[in-house]
């Protein structure tokens, strides 16, 4: 009896060993599985994002047409082309006392600079960044502009020795407005649309500035608004202070936009309002170009219709530094869902619209640890996923790779296309820059914002992107570079270049 006992119980035991066994092997094979088809994800989103430099350079050529048929007609392109009333760049003779207020994303900078002429050039600024409540970004026009002269007038109060308007003259301001306005003159202009996620219930068509002045005059502000200017527009001003050569400028940060200085008789849809000097500022607000060219992926669709402006910004939303992150959450959350990245339940985080910030994937991205612990700690604070293995993390910074690597390739491809427009690509064809001794002119791209600052592999991308369209000969006369800030003292540069007192 003890033997049939003794013999069950082994029969038992190897019943149970083998179905372990066949449990282990099936569960590997389960993970297996999981795993390949995490990187298929990975590998699907690689080939719907790539840019080959031919893919790259009809890109260039699409940005150019749209330039081209944006000047010649009113709705004639996704590029608005909008004149900016700018025909007299800041010369470095400029003189007195001057404010800029800065309007751009999440925050807002006042500040005021001292002037002194080619000899003094700037003797002293101040300024000072203030953020935005939440709930002011989907107020109303009249609450939004209220806070911000208040703002304004605690500014001025605390204004020191060694800043004094010149004999004469009352406190004026420059206005960098960052959002998509009809330019009526140098110091008016109407709203078109609320963009950078703002989304207030107003405004659109009323004049920014007639806005503006309304609230100050309310906090007893006694200043004039003297220009008002895209942010764009206010950093290119505050370059070509110090640089002649600077042509264009570009903000990636939050949003994105560009501009630069186009020939009068380019500008055949302003009949009767063409500058003055030959020249003139055009913004593009290239933020909405648009081509079928563009690697538009299921993500993106998915983040253009949940967004506050489906089928606007199109651009923007591929390239911008409000929406990267979100890019990266959305093939996660796939990934999650489908082969099971992070476990067999999907963090609730990766649900939520916005929670990965783009500032997070440039610390994923630049780490080096033989451990990715910073991947590791960004996935645990950000996100609530703790405990990931290595590999794991790996495919987070590939994905972060990826997204960022496209982003900056089309940026450096739209600045080509600009370069092409006006003459500074190199080509041979209709190559207009060239200086008096018959070689071709520096031409220098200004560019501002958090995300070109802060994120140096996108900063690396464009860059090399730029050089490989140009080819080396034609990049050696283009500079790409960080004019931090520029877009407010820009600003107060175009309001004492547009002084009434001139």
């Amino acid at each position: 009896m003890m033997k049939k006992i003794g013999v069950g119980l082994a029969i038992t035991s190897a019943a149970v060993t083998c179905a372990v066994a066949a449990y282990i092997v099936s569960r590997r094979i389960r993970s297996r599985k999981n795993w390949n088809h995490t990187l298929s994800i990975l590998q699907e989103f690689q080939i719907e994002s790539s840019l080959s430099i031919s893919r790259l350079r009809q890109i260039v050529d699409a940005m150019t047409v749209e330039m081209h048929a944006g000047l010649a007609s009113e709705g004639g392109s996704k590029l608005r082309m909008l004149l900016s009333y700018v025909d007299n760049l800041p010369t470095g003779d400029e003189q007195g006392l001057y404010y800029g207020l800065d309007l751009g994303g999440t925050n807002f900078r006042v500040l005021r600079v001292q002037l002194g002429g080619k000899e003094g050039r700037v003797i002293k600024q101040e300024y000072e960044e203030v953020p935005i409540p939440p709930q002011l970004m989907v107020g109303t026009n009249e609450e939004l502009f209220d806070y911000i002269a208040t703002k304004l007038a605690h500014f001025v109060e605390k204004e020191g020795d060694g800043f004094h308007p010149r004999p004469g003259q009352d406190r004026e301001l420059g206005f960098t407005f960052s959002f998509p306005v009809k330019q009526l003159s140098i110091d008016s202009g109407c709203l078109l649309k609320w963009t950078k996620g703002f989304a207030i219930s107003d405004g659109i068509g009323k004049d920014v500035v007639q806005s503006l002045q309304e609230a100050m005059k309310k906090q007893g502000v006694n200043m004039r608004v003297a220009a008002l200017v895209n942010d764009t527009v206010g950093t290119l001003a505050g370059a070509r202070y110090w640089n002649e050569d600077v042509m264009m400028a570009v903000i990636l940060g939050t949003g994105t936009n560009a501009c630069y200085v186009e020939r009068a008789e380019a500008i055949t849809k302003y009949q009767g309002e063409t500058p003055k000097s030959g020249t003139m500022v055009i913004n593009m607000e290239w933020g909405n170009f648009w081509s079928s060219l563009l690697p538009k992926t299921s993500y993106d669709e998915d983040l253009d219709s949940e967004s506050l402006n489906p089928g606007e910004q199109g651009f923007e939303k591929l390239i911008s530094g409000m929406y990267l992150g979100d890019i990266v959450r959305r093939v996660l959350l796939r990934m999650s869902e489908e082969s099971f990245l992070f476990g067999t339940e999907v963090p609730p985080s990766l649900f939520k619209q916005f929670v990965l910030r783009t500032p997070d994937l440039s610390k994923m991205h630049q780490d080096e640890s033989s451990d990715l612990r910073e991947v590791g700690r960004i996935l645990k604070h950000a996100l609530g996923i703790a405990n990931t293995p290595l590999k794991v993390r790996k495919i987070v910074v590939e994905l972060c790779d990826l997204v960022t690597e496209r982003g900056a390739k089309l940026c450096g491809a739209g600045i080509v296309g600009v370069l092409k427009k006006i003459g500074r690509d190199g080509s041979t064809a209709g190559s207009r820059a060239k200086s008096e001794s018959g070689r071709a002119k520096k031409t220098v791209v200004a560019m501002d914002g958090g995300l070109y600052e802060h994120y140096p592999n996108f900063r690396r991308y464009l860059k090399e992107t730029v050089e490989d369209l140009l080819g080396e000969e034609a990049y050696a006369n283009v500079s790409v570079e960080l004019s931090k800030d520029g877009s407010g003292i820009g600003a107060a540069l175009l309001a004492a270049s547009h002084s009434k007192y001139n």
